[in-house]
């Protein structure tokens, strides 16, 4: 089907139309891919290997080498290749996943964690030879500003093999030359992808590739070396377990349970106004995870980051659907703590433990007044959370929040709100006007485990139950003019509460010496 303008995600390039002499050799270069993804679904050993560490498998590289030849496309000494496979069960039948794969809109909706960005450039004809491709664009970012985001040119080709299977390809693709106003990439995909089997129960398996090559040119921060370099921030694993919580939350949303004690009680209650709850909720999601990336901010000197501190803060224009309008200051900073992701956000979810660092309770109580579960994990739920509950003015004060957790980490999202918006939003209003500024937390493990396990001495017993934690908070600035003074004022403001809520959350977990 033809590209359309108005709903595909933005990207900063254009086609002017790919030349007929070039959609043969993409076409082969699908199908080759295809032939590879397909193969290395079926092999095991030698051509797979298994950590002994954690479990995850690895290509092999000389084992694959023998079986696809092909010549590095990177050429620097920097450059080097992550490998992964990963497989599952998802809530979902395999032509919702399909459509959902090759729909750029939903795509991204359904990695919101992943993907930030993504455009179909154009869909190619595929005559005789069936299935869908797509040349695509896409931007992918996870955790935290101190992991460099990924940027892929590549071809999606998708077939169908059998009555209830489908295969997936994505690939690389040295189109870019045919866009305008596009710079060369560092992340080459090699053939990547999955193959989704139909169980006949509202249910899929999937098994999943992810093969790509990187040039790091600036070494990965070393607070996330060893998720990246260990093929655990953009590998396979990380797509599943996105896809089955994603899937998860989708179901929910179509039977829900809730439990509103306040005003909101029988608005609430209705099927249509908890969908329309979510809708927003996960807007909020997808805003939070993009501007972790801070890719939109307004380049100053002085706002890239104050100190050396470790606290990034940036600026940035907003007057879109949805936002609020003026300026907004962002500030991000990741820590590590020697504790499971698991007990910090259970930590971050007791109501109880809030005012210890929630500058917006100001230290007062806080109480959940409506609770919409959106999986089987009891944290697994958005909720709608009413500050200070005991003194009457402020009641029209809410936070609408989200939380989550998976096998590999954990969010915690929320933003203010009154009661006038969230009633408007439950009664049917389109949830695209209300403007939502989020700020919250995203918990991962350290991705060293493998590490703690190898290692005999006691001191290293830490590093196997750590996680990274990242903060981001966004402030709206009521004004809409830019100097110096202004902003290294907006800087010292927003930096402070990020640093004293980085020091009350080391206090409240006993973790006040950490650096």
């Amino acid at each position: 089907m033809p590209r359309n303008p108005e709903t595909d995600s933005p990207s900063p390039y254009r086609s002017d139309g790919i030349r007929d002499t070039d959609k043969s050799l993409i076409i082969e270069t699908a199908i080759a891919a295809m032939d590879e993804l397909v193969e290395l679904l079926r092999v095991n050993e030698p051509v797979w290997i298994k950590s002994q560490t954690d479990g995850r498998y690895m290509l092999h590289r000389d084992s694959y080498d023998k079986l696809f030849p092909k010549t590095s496309h990177f050429k620097t000494a920097s450059a080097r290749i992550e490998s992964s496979r990963d497989s599952g069960e998802v809530a979902m039948t395999a032509l919702h996943l399909i459509e959902m794969l090759l729909d750029s809109n939903k795509w991204k909706d359904m990695f919101p964690n992943i993907v930030t960005k993504a455009r179909t450039i154009e869909v190619l004809d595929t005559g005789n030879l069936g299935g869908s491709l797509h040349l695509m664009y896409a931007k992918m970012h996870i955790l935290s500003p101190l992991v460099a985001p990924r940027e892929f040119f590549f071809i999606r080709y998708c077939r169908q093999v059998n009555s209830r299977t489908w295969v997936m390809v994505d690939v690389s693709y040295d189109f870019i030359k045919e866009l305008q106003d596009a710079a060369p990439t560092r992340s080459w995909k090699l053939p990547s992808g999955c193959m989704i089997e139909d169980m006949s129960n509202g249910k899929s398996t999937i098994s999943w590739i992810e093969h790509v090559q990187v040039d790091d040119k600036t070494l990965t921060h070393r607070l996330y070396r060893d998720l990246v370099c260990g093929c655990q921030a953009y590998g396979a694993k990380r797509w599943i377990t996105t896809l089955q919580r994603m899937c998860e939350r989708f179901a929910f949303s179509m039977g829900l349970t809730s439990s509103p004690r306040h005003e909101l009680e029988g608005v609430i209650d209705s099927a249509e106004g908890r969908r329309n709850l979510m809708k927003l909720s996960h807007r909020m999601v997808m805003n939070f995870c993009e501007v972790l990336g801070m890719s939109d901010k307004l380049d100053f000197p002085n706002l890239s980051e104050l100190n050396n501190s470790g606290v990034r803060v940036a600026l940035r224009k907003s007057d879109g659907l949805g936002q609020p309008d003026g300026l907004i200051v962002i500030a991000t900073t990741s820590l590590w703590l020697p504790i499971s992701y698991e007990n910090l956000f259970n930590f971050f979810k007791d109501e109880k433990k809030r005012s210890q660092w929630d500058v917006l309770s100001s230290g007062n109580p806080v109480n959940a007044i409506a609770h919409i579960s959106t999986g089987t994990h009891s944290g697994n739920c958005i909720s709608i959370i009413q500050v200070n509950p005991f003194v009457p003015k402020e009641n029209n004060m809410l936070m609408l929040q989200e939380s989550s957790i998976d096998q590999l980490g954990a969010i915690m999202i929320y933003a203010p709100m009154d009661l006038s918006s969230i009633t408007a939003v439950v009664n049917g209003e389109d949830t695209r006007k209300v403007p939502i500024l989020p700020s919250g937390y995203v918990i991962s493990s350290d991705g060293r485990s493998g590490k703690g396990i190898r290692a005999s001495s006691s001191s290293t017993t830490s590093n196997s139950s750590g996680s990274l934690l990242t903060v981001a908070f966004q402030i709206l600035v009521c004004c809409n003019t830019l100097s110096k003074q202004l902003n290294m004022e907006y800087v010292a403001t927003v930096h402070t509460l990020i640093s004293s809520t980085i020091q009350k959350i080391k206090v409240a977990l006993d973790c006040s010496e950490l650096d």
